[in-house]
């Protein structure tokens, strides 16, 4: 039990922050392109997201108990798809296995964290591959030479990835240069933490924060999920209009609707705040 404003609160596990983090990045409006408490895709809804949180969990027990990041991940997606809306949170979950596995163990850190993904196996690598049978993920065509390890051909890779002796940590590696979420595994996790330090001291709401952390992180590098769905000039696009937003030259709530109606997806940066969201819950963030 911890005091917070005079009020005593039961503390939360670090699954249930995990968890938390799920929930509080839906939540956060409005996000240019994404999934919110105010806007919804045709096929893909708020409900989904809440859904896909509430089933992710068990994965993320497993890594809060020490469980190895791959079997973690597959748990936790395989929870996730539990709903209709099909994949809703597999990158986010993604950056949260190895986050989850770091703070278990209190040494929650960039360190730390990089501790824990570099020490993956080819089991974890083949777990992850396994995850990919429960959603269907939209990525571009591996690059010349891994074809054999394209993640949509799910287990059938496993041994070209036992051939190539390949842990989780390798396969991350292998698409840093194009997937954002793969660049923070072999970075420590460098833009979570250090967009975490921006929630914690910021003010208001924390959903808030994180729909205003969305806008900064999209105007600060390209998102990686847009290039895959869209192209790089779209995303270059949606880089731009998001420093626009933050100039005051661009209304937030406007270019969220466009977006929406384009089918602009920045799914890589939302992936991020949930990580950062996490970490800071970590920290200390009150909600």
């Amino acid at each position: 039990m911890v005091r917070l404003g005079g009020v005593t609160v039961t503390e939360r596990s670090v699954a249930q922050n995990a968890q938390l983090a799920l929930l509080l990045e839906v939540s956060g409006t409005p996000k240019p392109g994404n999934v919110d408490r105010e806007r919804e895709h045709d096929d893909l809804r708020f409900e989904h997201f809440m859904a896909g949180a509430v089933g992710a969990r068990s994965g993320l027990d497993r890594a809060a108990v020490g469980d190895s990041i791959g079997p973690a991940f597959e748990t936790a997606v395989e929870g996730m798809a539990g709903q209709s809306g099909g994949n809703t949170q597999l990158g986010a979950l993604l950056v949260l296995t190895p986050l989850v596995a770091a703070a278990a163990d209190e040494r929650l850190s960039p360190s730390s964290a990089d501790t824990v993904v570099r020490e993956t196996t080819v089991d974890d690598a083949a777990s992850f591959y396994r995850a990919f049978e429960h959603v269907d993920v939209a990525i571009d065509d591996p690059p010349d030479g891994l074809e054999p390890l394209d993640v949509r051909r799910g287990s059938d890779a496993i041994p070209e990835l036992r051939e190539r002796e390949m842990t989780l940590f390798d396969v991350m590696e292998s698409s840093a240069d194009v997937d954002g979420v793969a660049a923070e595994w072999v970075s420590g996790f460098e833009r979570v933490f250090e967009a975490s330090k921006t929630l914690l001291e910021g003010s208001g709401p924390v959903a808030d924060r994180a729909s205003d952390l969305f806008l900064e992180l999209l105007a600060a590098e390209p998102d990686t999920f847009v290039v895959t769905r869209q192209n790089r000039e779209t995303a270059d696009e949606v880089q731009e209009r998001a420093q626009e937003v933050l100039d005051g030259e661009e209304d937030a709530t406007a270019l969220a609707e466009e977006f929406v109606e384009r089918d602009i997806n920045p799914g890589t940066t939302a992936d991020l705040v949930a990580g950062a969201l996490f970490v800071a819950l970590e920290r200390g963030l009150e909600v």
